[in-house]
């Protein structure tokens, strides 16, 4: 009997509390019971990867490269095994690449070379390699590592694969990354004649011409020497004998390559 009435007290003190979550589902309208437990919030509900390849593929073909990257990046976070995978890793890069985050973008392509060597996309890979590097070039007056990165990049990709459809592009923009360089070694020659430092400035004209003898910057450079060896160097306007600061156009080095080859 005691039990009874023991069991009877502890119904009697629940009630009201079931009464009242019962009162409150049905003043909701549309709750349910799970709603009310947050079960069915959308924020658990888990996209498939082959959902998020199609939302961050349709972000990226629009141009929307940070929704695309989330997209891209959530497949790599929950489903590093799915089929959808590979095409994560590889778009992860190129949004990264599209978003001007050249470092960034860089390490994941030589992650994607490393993990897929022999994948169908590593010669465009290794283009985008030279890409990234080629595009922290800055000014000759400034850090010239992206230059040097780049020909070493685009040179490495037409060792291995010579006939790729990125072929011409990259002979091209190795010849202005090269120009690019020259143009930085004849910057810092006159530099040192600003400075009266006429030995400095010939070795440097010196070193133009012996190594790079066919850039758009040696005839400046044969007559710049000319000058110092003389014993007459220019001791003003020497702004006007400076090249452009900036990355020279790759393009001109394609059409150059084009028109030897029509000869």
């Amino acid at each position: 009997m005691t039990r009874f009435f023991n069991h009877f007290s502890v119904t009697s003190r629940l009630a009201p509390l079931v009464l009242l979550l019962f009162l409150t589902i049905s003043l909701t309208g549309c709750a349910t019971l799970s709603e009310w437990f947050g079960f069915s919030d959308s924020s658990t509900v888990q996209k498939s990867a082959a959902s998020l390849a199609v939302e961050g593929m349709d972000a990226f073909n629009v141009g929307s490269y940070h929704s695309a990257l989330e997209s891209f990046e959530e497949i790599l976070d929950r489903y590093p095994f799915s089929p959808e995978a590979m095409l994560a890793e590889l778009k992860a890069a190129d949004s990264h690449y599209y978003q001007n985050h050249f470092l960034e973008a860089k390490v994941l392509y030589q992650q994607f070379e490393e993990r897929h060597p022999t994948n169908e996309a590593i010669p465009y890979v290794m283009f985008q390699i030279g890409m990234c590097d080629f595009a922290r070039a800055d000014r000759i007056d400034r850090d010239t590592s992206g230059a040097k990165d780049a020909i070493q990049s685009f040179s490495r990709l037409l060792r291995a694969y010579p006939d790729s459809p990125y072929t011409n592009e990259a002979k091209a923009r190795i010849r202005a990354a090269r120009e690019f360089l020259v143009n930085h070694e004849f910057f810092v020659a006159i530099f040192y004649l600003k400075t009266d430092r006429y030995d400095e400035s010939a070795h440097r004209l010196k070193y133009i011409l012996a190594m790079y003898p066919d850039s758009t910057v040696a005839p400046k450079a044969e007559k710049l020497l000319a000058q110092i060896e003389t014993g007459d160097p220019p001791r003003i306007g020497l702004s006007r004998w400076l090249p452009n600061l900036s990355m020279p156009d790759w393009r001109l080095f394609g059409a150059k390559e084009e028109e030897k080859q029509d000869e």
